[in-house]
């Protein structure tokens, strides 16, 4: 079982659901970078989501730094952080260890690790694992910050209902993000929202779930970020989104969409704006070409599915004596994700866009703003 990634930058994975703990190695951190643990938190926090929405397991997502940061500020040196798990309850999962949940990670565990892994809560494969990725994203997240860069996600569709469009005026389009980064439902449209919110209940109260699409927006970044082919901006951003637990689907700009326009729909036409910088009068292409930054906003959207545990009575299959078999899913699940998944994205995207900065600059880059 692997689970590393990053170039300059890397981070390593550790832990289940039900384990002592869960926890993050970022290596190649520059030394020097003051970290902000109240922000740490805070991205910890938009991930459990609000009570009514989510799961009512309640982990107080208590951090511990035990390498890597020392006065303040990180050392140079591995930077180890860790979570210890609380409120789990194994015995709900007792069922599953025969009867995989369906759309989970289980049957598809079992015939890889061949019955060793630890099926308890989705082990390693869990959504809990997602805690010390926002943490360490929220890390990433301060040192964009240092260097001018801001980004934000909201979400776009949940339950059939869409939010307004996203605002192509940069002024308009920083305000939204900055309201993003205090909401723990971020939507342009708070009448969406609270109808986003509704069908969450109704399908909680339905024993069921709903899906949604969250939509990420960078501004700041320079123009030359990203490699040709392999590690393409949207090839490293792409990997790392499709890793979350849950994300079905990746497209930036006008994504998919795109396909149905003609050349001269599609095109972003160049200009020179009043500060003599490179602009494009459109942005169909997300701010990405040929792979690299372009300086315009980075815009990406990613599908998340409904959550594949449901209280309903499910078909399913018993491994043990190899046949149909009826599966209710017990445990305390959440009736959407989206919205705790947003943090997650966010996470990602940052962790992405620093390991291409220090591929580029070096991971001095990450320290400069700072010293």
């Amino acid at each position: 079982m692997k689970s590393i990634f990053g170039n300059a930058l890397t981070v390593s994975l550790f832990g289940e659901s039900h384990g002592p703990a869960i926890g993050a190695v970022l290596d190649g951190l520059a030394p020097g970078i003051p970290l902000d643990l109240d922000h740490i938190r805070l991205r910890l926090a938009q991930r459990r989501g609000g009570a009514a929405l989510s799961t009512a397991r309640r982990e107080a997502d208590e951090f511990e730094l035990l390498s890597g940061f020392f006065q303040g500020r990180t050392t140079g040196a591995p930077l180890t952080i860790l979570i210890r798990n609380g409120d789990t309850r194994s015995k709900d999962y007792g069922e599953l260890k025969s009867k995989p949940r369906p759309s989970h990670a289980d049957y598809t565990a079992f015939c890889k690790y061949h019955g060793f892994q630890d099926y308890r809560g989705g082990g390693h494969f869990s959504g809990r694992i997602t805690a010390p990725v926002v943490a360490a994203g929220a890390i990433c997240q301060q040192i964009l910050a240092g260097r001018g860069v801001t980004l934000g996600t909201r979400i776009a569709r949940c339950g059939g209902v869409a939010d307004a469009p996203l605002p192509q005026d940069g002024p308009a389009l920083k305000a939204a993000l900055q309201r993003w980064d205090r909401s723990d439902f971020p939507v342009l449209d708070e009448a969406a929202g609270e109808a986003m919110k509704a069908r969450i209940a109704a399908a909680r109260a339905e024993l069921d779930s709903v899906g949604g699409v969250l939509e990420t927006a960078v501004l700041g970044l320079e123009a030359g970020l990203g490699e040709p082919w392999f590690w393409s901006v949207e090839s490293e951003l792409a990997h790392l989104l499709f890793s979350v637990p849950a994300v079905k689907g990746v497209e930036f700009g006008a994504g998919f969409a795109i396909a149905e326009r003609t050349g001269s729909a599609a095109n972003d036409p160049f200009y020179y704006d009043d500060r003599g910088a490179v602009r494009t009068r459109t942005n169909h292409s997300g701010g990405v070409q040929g792979g690299i930054t372009n300086g315009m906003p980075l815009i990406v959207r990613t599908a998340v599915k409904p959550t594949p545990s449901i209280y309903r009575p499910q078909q399913t299959v018993d491994l043990d004596k190899k046949e149909d078999a009826a599966l209710s899913i017990q445990g305390r699940h959440d009736p959407a994700i989206v919205h705790r998944a947003r943090a997650v994205v966010d996470a990602v995207v940052a962790l992405g866009l620093v390991d291409l900065a220090a591929c580029r600059h070096g991971a001095d880059w990450m320290a400069e703003a700072f010293l």
